[in-house]
């Protein structure tokens, strides 16, 4: 079992109009209705977030509002997307604790195309960035930039700088995953970032997961972690098979694509996805969508009124 409470984060949505301009008064309901399901909140987030498509000013006044409506409710915590320089995550990082924010990850740094940072590059990048940040630090992990933090490394930053509280680990690699655990585990939360792992993460000693599908159903994700608290494991399990089932679905048709649009057939706020993604407006897909969401019964798990076909 994990050494420290166990716990589930969304990767929130931002929330945008049709004609691609941030919807304040949409992300503030967005934000209402994840606090209401008691889930912790990752505001303007890497990928679901659509972090990177947002100026300065967008993600700082997305922070405010997250800490506005969220602070006090649920953790609530800031994502951003991953640099090319050090000096842009501790620009984020500075809006960050402007908002006041409960902390934030921290990405390492992305080269562009396909290079990967020497080991002394890594240790340097983060010996620049983390005694800058004034707020509680979740390293982050993750495949999607080509390579994952060295373990002894991840271990060397928590011994070294206290406001290191967590890591987010994305890979299907799970002896890594087991690694970064036994590594830190007793000293940081670790959570994974893929949610059909939640369960094989938190048997191996993790703390949770991090998703993107929990936008659309927070208090479904919040229920996997309920269930392993009071020991309902077959809960828990029920509640991971429909998430996943949620999950391939966004791989199907596109994440941010694929979850805005069952918002918006669940007449919930979410917005469009904003350019160059476009919205899922195909009448086969739209009914794909509506079926499953109708199979796996999200309106009445999520409380919702159930809107006319």
């Amino acid at each position: 079992m994990p050494r420290s409470a166990l716990s589930t984060f969304v990767i929130s949505y931002t929330v945008f109009d049709e004609g691609g301009d941030l919807d304040e008064q949409g992300q503030r309901a967005h934000f209402e209705r994840l606090a209401e399901a008691g889930i912790g909140v990752y505001a303007v987030g890497g990928g679901s977030g659509e972090a990177y498509s947002l100026t300065p000013d967008e993600q700082a006044r997305v922070l405010a509002i997250a800490a506005d409506v969220l602070r006090d409710r649920v953790p609530v915590r800031a994502m951003g997307a991953p640099p090319r320089r050090a000096g842009e995550m501790i620009a984020f990082a500075d809006r960050v604790a402007a908002a006041g924010l409960d902390g934030m990850q921290l990405y390492p740094p992305d080269l562009g195309m396909g290079h990967r940072p020497r080991d002394r590059e890594l240790r340097a990048y983060y010996d620049d960035v983390l005694p800058a940040i004034r707020v509680p630090v979740i390293l982050s992990t993750h495949m999607s930039l080509g390579y994952l933090l060295p373990v002894p490394l991840i271990a060397d930053l928590a011994e070294r700088y206290p406001h290191v509280a967590g890591v987010n680990v994305t890979t299907p690699d799970l002896a890594y995953l087991g690694d970064v655990v036994a590594a830190v585990g007793d000293r940081l939360e670790v959570h994974v970032g893929i949610a059909s792992q939640a369960l094989t993460a938190i048997a191996l000693g993790a703390s949770g997961f991090l998703s993107s599908e929990g936008n659309l159903a927070p208090r479904l994700c919040q229920g996997i972690i309920d269930g392993c608290v009071a020991g309902d494991y077959a809960g828990a399990n029920d509640a991971l098979g429909r998430v996943v089932r949620l999950g391939v679905a966004s791989q199907r048709f596109g994440n941010v694509q694929a979850m805005k649009a069952c918002l918006r057939l669940l007449e919930l706020p979410g917005g469009v996805p904003r350019r160059p993604r476009l919205p899922l407006e195909d009448a086969d897909s739209l009914a794909q969508l509506r079926a499953l969401l109708d199979e796996l019964d999200i309106a009445r798990i999520e409380g919702l009124k159930v809107p006319a076909a």
